[in-house]
């Protein structure tokens, strides 16, 4: 039994030969690229979120103008077929992530697969709008986007996590606007069912190159830095701060969904774009809104400037509602539509940062899971009300929703704390005890340019939040690499 409370006894490595071994395990963790395994892990698990991605996005663009052909069709129910995807991805997603600790990774992403195409195939066949409406749900109900996530997370040490993180982050833009670009061109080919049945065909496609590409993990566990927790729900629901990025997030893209909704019938009814020339306007549409959006990128980011990016965006995107309103010649509305989407790419780039920076090292994964589950929750609102207000209004009318919704979003953004300009960082710290994991935490966060730190012992991981311009990158890889190990004191 201790006398006394027990100590962390910790002497750095002073020779030069230990110097320069640290260095260079610094260097293992700070710059040392993925190996190979991890490359495989991450550029497969991130064509398969773009396959899966790509056919979902490509729906979008040309819905609305397909569902005035199906048997008992209203703006209303084809809003809601849009959205519904939305909904039950949102309810799914948490019991698949549950279900893939239980049974493991693959099969769980098999059967999410398998359920996607089922659904699609029930699309593709049905001439009636509730056939259509089942099918959609059927889709979201295959969620398995929190499943790839953990399995990306267990196929990376958690040095490279953010890197393969950040693969799949690029995959989901590049296919959002490739999409909207394929959507149209593919609709004159082979029409929307013919898009519903390729949709399907893609997500068998994700199975082989799940079981024939990505490789088998060593071992299965948690990653609080990538998974939800339940235990930790309730925190950080009541974390104000990343509720507003919760609100935002589900208002962007109820604001993208009902977008969808209204543009493809102004352009091909009031403009006179034929359907299958839609991705005339779309492709210089995006090339020159993601182009724009790069510089506010980069200066919310290197100059520190993240909230006033994020008002700047918000009230750029409620103007751009305004523009869309009154723009009655396509060069008016294609500009106003540039507007729109450089706000957009904005926002949706920003968002997920602001997440990162803001939630506690071990909730990361959970906030990013409710984050998730209300941008799901964001298309399934703005399909449904998009619609139901382009039935009894017409589809200008769904710029005004939307606008109102984000000067909402923007009087609850002002109130925003600037954030904490940190980065996660996580680790393996080996074997560590109930004992000498708050000693470890006492040493970690002793370290210049580390803000908080959490070690998880059952896990034997830390979790780290930190400021890259002031960190001592040395002296925590002498931690890391074993230099805090106890010495009892009595």
């Amino acid at each position: 039994m201790l006398t006394e409370p027990a100590t962390i006894r910790w002497n750095p490595i002073e020779t030069k030969a230990g110097v320069s071994k640290s260095v260079t395990k610094m260097q293992e963790i700070y710059s040392e690229r993925m190996n190979a395994s991890e490359k495989r892990a991450s550029v497969s698990l991130a064509l398969i979120y773009t396959v899966r991605m790509l056919g979902l996005f490509m729906i979008l663009p040309v819905f609305a103008l397909y569902a005035g052909q199906l048997e008992g069709a209203t703006y209303a129910l084809m809003g809601f077929a849009v959205g519904v995807y939305g909904l039950t991805q949102s309810v799914f997603q948490i019991p698949f992530g549950m279900a893939s600790d239980r049974w493991g990774r693959k099969p769980v992403i098999t059967v999410g697969l398998v359920i996607f195409a089922v659904g699609s195939v029930m699309a593709a066949v049905s001439t009636d709008i509730w056939g259509v409406i089942i099918g959609r749900a059927v889709q979201g109900a295959g969620a398995v986007a929190a499943v790839v996530m953990a399995l990306n997370a267990d196929l990376t040490r958690e040095e490279h996590r953010a890197k393969a993180m950040a693969t799949i982050g690029a995959s989901i833009g590049l296919s959002f606007a490739v999409a909207l670009v394929l959507g149209p061109v593919l609709d004159g080919w082979i029409g929307v069912n013919g898009i519903f049945w390729l949709i399907g065909g893609l997500a068998l496609v994700s199975i082989a190159i799940l079981w024939g590409v990505v490789p088998n993990p060593a071992v299965q566990r948690r990653h609080r830095d990538a998974t939800p927790v339940l235990s930790l729900l309730m925190p950080v629901l009541r974390d104000v701060e990343l509720q507003r990025l919760n609100v935002g997030i589900f208002t962007l893209h109820l604001a993208l969904t009902a977008v969808f909704i209204a543009v493809p019938t102004i352009l091909f009814r009031e403009l006179g774009v034929a359907k299958e020339a839609h991705w005339e306007i779309y492709l210089p549409v995006m090339a020159i809104s993601m182009l724009a959006m790069v510089p506010f990128i980069v200066v919310a980011e290197k100059r520190r400037k993240m909230k006033p990016a994020l008002l700047g965006g918000v009230a750029v995107l409620a103007i751009a509602q305004l523009l869309l309103v009154d723009s009655r010649s396509l060069w008016a509305f294609g500009a106003s539509l540039v507007v729109f989407f450089t706000a957009f790419n904005l926002l949706e780039a920003s968002l997920p940062s602001l997440v990162a920076k803001i939630s506690p090292p071990e909730s990361k994964g959970t906030a990013m899971g409710i984050y998730q589950t209300c941008q799901f929750l964001g298309a399934f609102v703005g399909g449904s009300v998009g619609g139901a207000l382009t039935g009894a209004y017409g589809p200008r009318v769904v710029f005004l929703f939307i606008g109102l919704a984000l000067v909402a979003w923007l009087i609850l953004a002002f109130g925003m704390r600037n954030p904490r300009y940190l980065n996660g960082l996580a680790f393996t710290v080996g074997p560590v005890s109930e004992l000498e994991a708050p000693h470890l935490v006492n040493l970690l966060t002793g370290v210049t340019g580390v803000a908080e730190a959490v070690i998880i012992p059952d896990e034997g991981a830390a979790y780290l939040r930190v400021d890259n311009h002031a960190l001592d990158r040395l002296r925590l890889n002498q931690l890391r690499d074993g230099g805090w190990r106890v010495e009892i004191s009595r």
